[in-house]
C-alpha cells in the first residue's frame, strides 16, 4: 500500500490543487541551464559538478504576478518549490514522474526513485516549451 506523500513534503504551493489519485503533484521553482561540464570518474576522486545557471524568464505581461520560461530544444535542470520533510524518514523512497500535461507538450524528465527532491535534468524536444512558474511538472508518489 502507497503511503500520502503530501505528508512528508514542504512548501506545497496549493494543497487542494497538488493532490490527488495517492500522488503529490511538483510545482517548478526554477530552471537552470548547465553552462561548463561536471566530471564523473570511476572512482570518484575526481567527481565535479557542473556549472549552471538560471534561464532567464519574463512575465508575458505587465501585470502577471508570475513569470515564464521560455525553453528552447535542449536539456535543463529543474528544481521544485517541494522538498522532503525533514521528519521524514531517512529511508523514505519516493518515485516521480513527468505529469501527462508536460509529455503531450513534448517535454519530460525521467522517472527517478529518491529520497531527496534534488534538481531533475528535464528535456524539451520539437519547438520548444513555454513553462510557467509553479507549473505543474512531475508527480510524486510514496513507496511502502
Amino acid at each position: 500500500m502507497q503511503a500520502d506523500p503530501a505528508r512528508f513534503v514542504e512548501g506545497i504551493v496549493h494543497e487542494p490543487t497538488q493532490t490527488g489519485d495517492g500522488g503529490l503533484d511538483l510545482t517548478v521553482a526554477d530552471v537552470y541551464e548547465v553552462t561548463a561540464p561536471g566530471r564523473v570518474d570511476f572512482g570518484g576522486g575526481e567527481l565535479a559538478p557542473a556549472e549552471t545557471e538560471p534561464h532567464p524568464s519574463q512575465k508575458r505581461d505587465a501585470d502577471d504576478d508570475y513569470e515564464w520560461w521560455h525553453l528552447d530544444t535542449g536539456q535543463y535542470l529543474l528544481e521544485y518549490n517541494e522538498s522532503v520533510a525533514a521528519d521524514a524518514p531517512a529511508d523514505r523512497r519516493f518515485v516521480i514522474q513527468t505529469r501527462d500535461e508536460l509529455l503531450a507538450r513534448g517535454a519530460f524528465h525521467p522517472t527517478l526513485r529518491v529520497t531527496e527532491l534534488d534538481r531533475v535534468p528535464l528535456s524539451v524536444g520539437g519547438a520548444g516549451l513555454r513553462l510557467k512558474e509553479n507549473a505543474r511538472v512531475s508527480t510524486i508518489v510514496g513507496l511502502d
